[in-house]
């Protein structure tokens, strides 16, 4: 038993003792064993499982899934430690000095107007802070392992920011048909997916001019193609519950027969 006192309510402090021990010799096996690598995917796991209580408005699941967030900070933290790279305390004064730093209109004396204006002051002080002295810095230094979608919204959130736009929505909405074009004429040609110009290079052109569009009207991408498909298998459901046979037993025409019908419930 390792030498701990149990109580009633624990604080941020019991948090990090209770990290300590279970690395410790002693501790528990599977976390002895974890590193970053191990732990990359629990971390998008439960942040995920964070924005799932938000969307679902459930407070009592929001407070668990932060804290299982909050221990995945602390994991990679604990391993920097033994590391001797850095400790908690120093994840948490480099955020201070960073909020700090990004908010001179609360901490020093520097006035905004309003939103617009604290959001252009904040991207101007984060390109100092990081280094960066042009836009294609700043798009390079959109993190890679974002979800697509969103990483494609960024990037051209940022290109626009610094002038380069299409000319208005309609100039987007031909770039996409283009696009699609494209994608057709890769399909039809009969080349590898993977070659240059292939399926794969022009699905992803498709997808990037998309997201754009998505971006020029305020519309979150990833939100957009999650309700897309919450509809395609609200839709699915129905066609399998009325088919009357196996799916793959029916003619295309009847399938789409059944889509159809599906879609008109739906509007009813």
């Amino acid at each position: 038993m390792v030498d701990f006192q149990c109580k009633d309510s624990y604080d941020y402090a019991d948090l990090l003792r209770i990290m300590e021990l279970l690395r410790a010799p002693g501790g528990c096996p599977w976390d002895r064993e974890q590193t970053h690598e191990s732990l990359r995917r629990n971390f998008l796991e439960e942040a995920y499982e964070v924005t799932e209580a938000i969307n679902l408005g459930d407070s009592a699941a929001l407070c668990e899934e932060l804290g299982d967030v909050l221990l995945q900070v602390v994991f990679h933290a604990e391993l920097e430690r033994e590391a001797g790279s850095f400790t908690m305390s120093d994840v948490v004064d480099g955020i201070c000095k960073k909020l700090i730093f990004r908010h001179p209109h609360v901490f020093g004396t520097v006035t905004v107007q309003d939103t617009d204006e604290e959001l252009s002051r904040w991207e101007a002080l984060k390109r100092t802070e990081k280094g960066q002295t042009s836009t294609a810095d700043a798009v390079d230094a959109v993190a890679r392992t974002l979800p697509a979608l969103w990483r494609a919204e960024k990037i051209q959130s940022k290109a626009a920011k610094a002038g380069f736009e299409w000319p208005g929505e309609d100039g987007a909405l031909r770039k996409l048909e283009e696009e699609t074009r494209e994608l057709r004429q890769a399909a039809e040609s009969g080349a590898p997916a993977d070659a240059p110009h292939g399926v794969k290079e022009e699905v992803g052109d498709v997808l990037f001019m998309a997201a754009k569009i998505a971006q020029l009207y305020g519309v979150d991408p990833e939100e957009a193609l999650h309700a897309s498909c919450d509809k395609f298998a609200s839709r699915f459901r129905s066609v399998e519950e009325n088919a009357g046979a196996p799916l793959d037993s029916l003619s295309a025409d009847r399938l789409l027969s059944l889509w159809d019908e599906a879609k008109r419930r739906e509007k009813s």
